[in-house]
């Protein structure tokens, strides 16, 4: 079975292609890369080595890298080129109790200043997420669901007027993508994420901007305690 970056890479760029969209291209294929772990926490990118393997010049590849440093998923070295961002207990702690405590706050804020058009944004979000979830449930488009995941949150916050505090908490959704993958192989049984997500819309639906926030809070540290039941899988993650 071919793996993530040899699907990506059936289709080549065509040369008319802009070459700030060949930058954006070969960054997203990269940043799928490191968030599936096919690049492994702390491994050093050579950019003459990778443009061979995403088929792009050495230029693109060293500015496709640049915006993965912006995105803190790879760290520059000076003189001494680039590494995945290592993975750690004490990264995704950071990342849980920031995102929590504004994601909560977003929330409550959305309740209350929502308007019906927030509303039916919601819903269908809501609506799309269940039924990636009943497909995830037989192992099913993961990346479907990680997509849904990420609207649903997106449509809950949406209604509050605070362009930095949605952009704060994209930053932090993304930074966490790699810790939930390790999550979602390694979640008990007891935990139903979907019943989380329904507790979660019917409070929001009913403006219950105490019981929302509360449930928020509750549902993104939850991924951190399965994160804590784990610690080796996460440490064993980093490129050795």
């Amino acid at each position: 079975m071919p793996t993530t970056r040899e699907r990506r890479l059936d289709v080549a760029p065509s040369p008319e292609t802009a070459p700030r969209t060949l930058v954006q291209d070969v960054y997203q294929r990269l940043r799928s890369d490191i968030i599936y772990g096919e690049l492994k926490p702390g491994k050093r990118l050579r950019a003459e080595h990778l443009k061979g393997l995403y088929n792009v010049s050495g230029a693109t590849m060293r500015e496709a890298l640049a915006l993965l440093v912006a995105d803190a998923l790879v760290i520059s070295r000076e003189q001494r080129g680039f590494i995945v961002a290592p993975v750690s207990i004490a990264d995704f702690t950071d990342i849980t109790e920031t995102r929590a405590t504004l994601e909560a706050h977003a929330v409550r804020m959305a309740v209350r200043q929502g308007d019906d058009e927030w509303e039916v944004n919601l819903s269908g979000a809501f609506h799309r997420l269940s039924l990636a979830e009943e497909r995830r449930a037989y192992r099913q488009n993961d990346d479907y669901w990680e997509e849904c995941n990420k609207k649903f949150h997106e449509a809950l916050v949406a209604g509050f007027d605070s362009p930095w505090t949605r952009y704060f908490l994209t930053i932090l959704y993304r930074q966490s993508e790699r810790y939930r993958r390790i999550a979602l192989n390694n979640a008990p049984p007891e935990r139903d994420v979907h019943a989380e997500h329904v507790a979660i819309f019917e409070a929001a639906m009913a403006r219950d901007e105490v019981t929302v926030g509360a449930l928020i809070e509750q549902h993104i540290r939850a991924t951190l305690d399965v994160i804590l039941s784990v610690e080796s899988a996460v440490v064993s993650s980093n490129d050795s």
